[in-house]
Order: structure tokens, then sequence, then C-alpha cells
């Protein structure tokens, strides 16, 4: 671990995920590994927190590059955590004839796979928490699936903007490579994130830390659609409020 204030950083973290899981009488973590930035430093975390042996991560091969499956493995030898592999291709196309699906849309196939995913992930936390790995960018932009990767008992990362989630990876000096991928959700061949959400992770970053102003007008208003049309994802379940019904006309 490197010194200063992103060395700190990960020790509170670290601190807050021991406290997390301990009051949850957790036996340990379990977490989805991409090979991407944000799984790599969510998952150094946890080993750091809770030890090696109290961490397992799944790589879950559906469609996506299998880079995605070779770098999640390299970070999970470099950890000295336990990882599986579970294909899910199979199980995907089982959906899709099942339920007549349209597999040239896009969205909703790269939703349904981050849907399995997490599902995945949970099958096998057997007294676990799973760990998430959404970053405070993605999150504020709506850029994760509802009930899918945006699933988890504690999100390590989802205060930290993209850049300052490869800065906490510079602190931990986790391998380069986990820093110089193209960050993507694997979700269909040649996928990146910042293409899909139409802006960058920098501009993202400004535009809440800064205000629309600091950004161009054309980033300004993608961005409020984002954050405009996400809103349901980061509220609560709507219910009906049937308590108040009753008094009200009781």
């Amino acid at each position: 671990m490197k010194e200063g204030a992103y060395g700190r950083l990960a020790e509170a973290i670290q601190a807050w995920i021991r406290e997390t899981v301990e009051n949850a009488s957790a036996a340990g973590v379990v977490i989805g590994l991409s090979g991407g930035l944000d799984s790599c430093v969510s998952a150094s975390l946890c080993a750091g927190a809770l030890g090696k042996s109290r961490v397992l991560g799944i790589m879950m091969p559906c469609g996506n590059h299998p880079d995605d499956e070779r770098d999640g493995k390299r970070i999970a030898d470099f950890l000295g955590i336990e990882s599986r592999t579970v294909r899910l291709d199979t199980v995907l196309e089982e959906m899709v004839q099942a339920g007549g699906l349209d597999r040239s849309d896009g969205m909703n196939m790269g939703n349904l796979k981050a849907r399995l995913r997490m599902a995945t992930v949970y099958a096998h936390s057997k007294g676990m928490l799973v760990a998430g790995t959404s970053n405070r960018s993605e999150y504020l932009a709506g850029y994760w699936t509802k009930w899918g990767d945006g699933v988890a008992d504690f999100h390590p990362l989802l205060g930290l903007y993209k850049d300052q989630v490869m800065k906490l990876a510079e602190a931990m000096e986790l391998p380069g490579w986990t820093t110089e991928r193209v960050p993507s959700a694997g979700l269909w061949p040649g996928q990146s994130d910042e293409g899909e959400m139409g802006v960058s992770y920098r501009e993202i970053k400004d535009y809440f830390t800064g205000g629309a102003t600091t950004v161009s007008a054309k980033a300004a208003a993608r961005i409020g659609m984002l954050h405009g049309a996400s809103h349901h994802k980061r509220n609560p379940i709507a219910s009906f409020n049937a308590e108040r019904w009753f008094r009200d006309n009781g």
C-alpha cells in the first residue's frame, strides 16, 4: 500500500468492509469478477479487509470478450483468492428461446446478461455477503442494470468517481493492466462504457461536482437526461400507502 490520501482511503474502506461483514455475521464475501477496474479494486479491498481465504470471485462468461475471463482470473491469482468460472452462454440461450426474445435488442439482452450474472453470484453466496462493484459515476448516470449489477449487500466504491477508483488502484499497487483496460461492462463485443453513455467519465464528474456549466451544452443535456431517466433506479420500490388510505378514509 502506498502512502498518501488514497492509501489512507483504502484502509478506511477496508475497515468499513470488515465492520459490515462482522455486523452481518457473514462468513466472507463473494464478488463477480469481470477483470475490469471496478471489480479488481473491489476484490482487492475485500481481500485486504477480510483475508484472501474469505473472498470468492466468480467469472461469468456470457458472450463477452475472452479478455474478461482472463483478467478476472489474473486478478484472482494476484490477490490469492479462490475463483470459479460459471459459463452462462447456454443459460442465456435457453432463456432467449423459452421467452421468444429478440437477440437484436442489445439493451434488453445486455440487461438479461447482467441479471443472470447477479443471480449466479447470489447462488454462490452461501452465508456470505455479495460485494457490489459500481462506482459513483455510473450510479449517478444510471449506467447499471436494475436488479443486475446494481444489486449487492454493500458497495465499497459507490462514493467514488471513476478517476478516484483509478487512483485507489494505484495506491493499492494493483497491476498496471487494471487501469489500462478500456472500461466496459462486457455486454456485447466492442462495447465500451463511455461509448454507450455518450459522455466521458470526466464530464460526468465535472457535471456533478462543478455544475452543468463545467461541461459542454451537449454533454450537460446528455448527463441530465441520463440522471433524470434513472431516478427510479436510485429510489426505493414504490408502494401504495394503504395505511394512510385507511386513516384518511376509515
